[in-house]
């Protein structure tokens, strides 16, 4: 064991492929909601797209060595759906999966496991016209587009993750209108797409398990919990009841996700809120999206404050006036971390892993040719204290993907926000590790905090 953690934790990093691979109508690849969305005047900072972003789709074997020598285990990457199945429907683009393959290939070669996430936001443009989500066909056609992934890439991929953060592309797609697609629906629509996302779900594991012999299948959603304001009884179980009320409506709740994923079942206030806007789930619906899942993932960046209010309810409290934050103005929380995994761990009873973790920073290359970036180097290791407090409290944590690799588009941000241990300069696409890549290199290799 490394200063907590156990031998063979797994250390790594992630992103996704709008964000970094660009290529955007390369090889037969069709439009995606995110393709279309860079395109309306204002919609993303600076007017910025997807369509070179870190040009991963050309650079991949470069940085996937890049990755082998920083000593990495893992890089959690996704599939473009719109670059296997241009369309969502129909016949495959093999061109595009041969991508992935190449990528699978230099992955190995470089000693690096690949972790595969099947959805993280590009959905295919052709399909969203046809209705999206909301099409009662898309969970049959993302099963079929997992089966070809499957069948593809299986024989080396054995870890999967269905769908990234649906709590976000939901409501920040469909509801808010911030992201792709870029809708503003009315409520019962938003569900309308809730409820296709759990089938998809559902679907696509049934589809991984016919398809790839001794997959290990999971999610990454969003880490909803909330930190305790105190020791007490009464602000713990506050703490554990966020995410679970339907008190205050929001589609960030994971009970709305992880409940009917997970154990098959709603809380009844969910239920019945959802029945009050005509969208039910029938029990074969429900089993169909309660497939069985063997870890799972967590995406946590920030975490609330919640105290009891002596009535059963959850009162919020604030950050106090100068708290530490990010540049992208997120508190920094570091307790959070144990907490989220704590009490997921306690209702859900799976292994997880940290499937994204990390802080926008300000960097930029120095007069000496470095990139100086200390707060990251701060913040994983804070986070890295509170996994190893999980991991002796009986979490069963496997592993850490730190997000992300390099800077890449973030989403709605554009190219405003640097979120990677490794620096792009999008005018030449030279990659520089920075200080937190060659200190994270330590950390892995001492399977801990190094020194």
């Amino acid at each position: 064991m490394g200063k907590g953690f156990p031998e063979g934790f797994v250390w790594g990093a992630a992103a996704a492929s709008y964000q970094v691979e660009g290529g955007w109508n390369a090889d037969g690849k069709g439009l995606s909601v995110w393709d279309m969305l860079c395109r309306r005047p204002g919609a993303v900072f600076a007017g910025d797209n997807g369509d070179t972003a870190c040009d991963h789709y050309r650079l991949y074997a470069e940085d996937a060595k890049m990755m082998g020598e920083l000593g990495l285990h893992a890089y959690r990457f996704s599939i473009s759906w719109p670059r296997v199945v241009p369309t969502g429907r129909g016949a495959v683009n093999e061109k595009g999966l041969d991508f992935y393959d190449r990528l699978v290939d230099s992955l190995l070669e470089n000693n690096v496991q690949p972790y595969a996430t099947l959805f993280h936001w590009d959905f295919p443009w052709e399909l969203h016209q046809e209705g999206g989500w909301r099409n009662p066909e898309t969970p049959e056609l993302f099963a079929a587009y997992t089966e070809a992934v499957g069948r593809k890439l299986g024989d080396r991929v054995k870890n999967w993750m269905t769908l990234n953060e649906p709590s976000v592309f939901i409501s920040l797609g469909h509801e808010r209108g911030e992201h792709a697609p870029g809708l503003r629906l009315p409520r019962e629509e938003v569900m309308a797409v809730w409820k296709g996302v759990l089938l998809s779900h559902g679907a696509s594991v049934k589809a991984l398990r016919e398809t790839v012999p001794g997959a290990w299948i999971g999610s990454a959603p969003v880490a909803d919990s909330a930190i305790p304001a105190s020791d007490s009884p009464a602000d713990i179980a506050a703490a554990y009841r966020h995410g679970r009320t339907m008190k205050d409506w929001t589609f960030w709740h994971r009970a709305l996700y992880l409940d009917p994923m997970l154990k098959g079942e709603l809380p009844d206030d969910i239920r019945e809120h959802l029945a009050a806007h005509q969208v039910h789930i029938s029990d074969e619906e429900m089993k169909a999206i309660h497939q069985p899942s063997d870890w799972l993932g967590l995406n946590y960046y920030s975490h609330s404050v919640a105290k009891g209010d002596g009535q059963g309810g959850i009162e919020y409290i604030d950050h106090k006036a100068g708290h530490p934050r990010t540049s992208f103005n997120w508190p920094v929380t570091e307790e959070g971390l144990y907490w989220t995994l704590k009490v997921h761990h306690d209702e859900y009873g799976l292994p997880i892993m940290v499937t994204e973790n990390g802080l926008a920073n300000n960097d930029w290359i120095a007069l000496d040719g470095g990139v100086h970036d200390p707060q990251r180097i701060d913040y994983v290791a804070r986070h890295m204290g509170q996994m190893a407090r999980a991991i002796a409290d009986g979490v069963d944590l496997r592993g850490y993907l730190h997000w992300s690799i390099m800077d890449n588009f973030e989403w709605a941000e554009g190219y405003s926000k640097r979120f990677g241990m490794v620096h792009v300069d999008y005018q030449t696409l030279k990659r520089t590790p920075k200080d937190s890549a060659l200190w994270y290199a330590e950390v892995v290799k001492a399977n801990g905090l190094p020194g």
